[in-house]
């Protein structure tokens, strides 16, 4: 059985939703947000930080991408992701990464700006400059989506689900989502989804 240390709120929903989009079972740990975390979730979370997902094997693992990405792996008949091989396979890779790496960091500097900041009065300007970076982000997304229902292939993947994630912590996402409507109809079909309407209840996305 899987193990997923998570807290509302958190990237963990995305891998919450890949283990109940595949029917794996799944222990959920509730990590509480501290200044100090208890030296055993240090071993397995370096920074701290959650999503953790223990394998049935006893392997620990961060890093929420490629969690998502190895549950595909291990659960090709839940269709999470575009199967190896095809021509959707790539463009699932590059959203997954893109959103690791581009969207995820940026609204982390958003909402944790004074740790990126040596100044005093530093936090404002690390603000201002992630949210323009997280909205340039979400613009190329937009433009991809043109004429697309889903980031890769004709059926959602967990890379449509990240991107709903990201996109609802913008911090006026309920204001400015008509300016990304690509990225607001994928959202708005996967709201309705069971799985994802059940997770919003304890994660409170919308």
């Amino acid at each position: 059985m899987y193990k997923l240390y998570t807290r509302p709120g958190s990237g963990g929903f995305v891998v919450e939703a890949a283990l109940e989009l595949a029917a794996a079972p799944f222990e959920r740990v509730n990590v509480i947000k501290s200044a100090l975390p208890d030296p055993h979730f240090l071993e397995i979370s370096p920074l701290g930080q959650v999503p953790v997902l223990t394998l049935p094997e006893g392997q620990t693992m961060t890093e929420s991408a490629a969690m998502c990405i190895l549950l595909a792996e291990r659960h090709a008949d839940a269709a999470l992701a575009p199967a190896a091989g095809s021509p959707a396979r790539a463009d699932f890779l590059r959203w997954m990464a893109f959103l690791s790496s581009v969207l995820y960091p940026a609204v982390l500097r958003y909402y944790y700006a004074p740790r990126y900041t040596a100044a005093a009065d530093g936090a404002d300007v690390v603000k201002e400059a992630a949210i323009a970076e997280f909205e340039r982000g979400l613009s190329i997304m937009d433009e991809w989506l043109e004429g697309r229902d889903w980031l890769a292939g004709d059926d959602f993947s967990t890379a449509d689900v990240y991107l709903l994630m990201l996109a609802h912590w913008h911090p006026q996402w309920s204001d400015t989502h008509i300016v990304w409507p690509n990225i607001e109809q994928l959202c708005a079909a996967l709201r309705q989804h069971p799985v994802i309407l059940k997770l919003n209840i304890t994660h409170e996305l919308w």
